[in-house]
């Protein structure tokens, strides 16, 4: 069955507060590790009620911002060309630039 967007907020909270329990913090440190007011902690544990920027706070301070790259994945190719061309694409993104060497100076 599928969540509401409520209850999967509700649920994030609680895995936030269970996180920062299981790392020792209380509130008010987790609260100012993140940057963001203690009420704003604690509405976000309670409620889930939360910016996406107090959201990306709170995995900072909660050690798991590698797991927010995980909540948007690229999609699957479509077709074998679609695929090539991400593939190539990226091989484009990761090759290093060539530069010409600067001229010696003249002794």
């Amino acid at each position: 069955m599928l969540e509401s967007p409520q209850e999967i907020a509700i649920n994030l909270g609680g895995r936030i507060r269970q996180r920062r329990i299981a790392l020792g913090h209380t509130q008010a440190a987790a609260a100012e590790r993140a940057g963001v007011a203690y009420r704003t902690w604690r509405r976000m544990e309670k409620d889930g009620h939360a910016s996406i920027d107090d959201l990306v706070r709170a995995a900072l301070a909660l050690a798991c911002e590698a797991d927010l790259a995980a909540l948007f994945p690229q999609p699957a190719a479509r077709s074998m060309a679609e695929l090539l061309a991400a593939q190539e694409a990226s091989a484009r993104r990761q090759r290093p630039v060539r530069r010409r060497a600067s001229p010696k100076p003249k002794p």
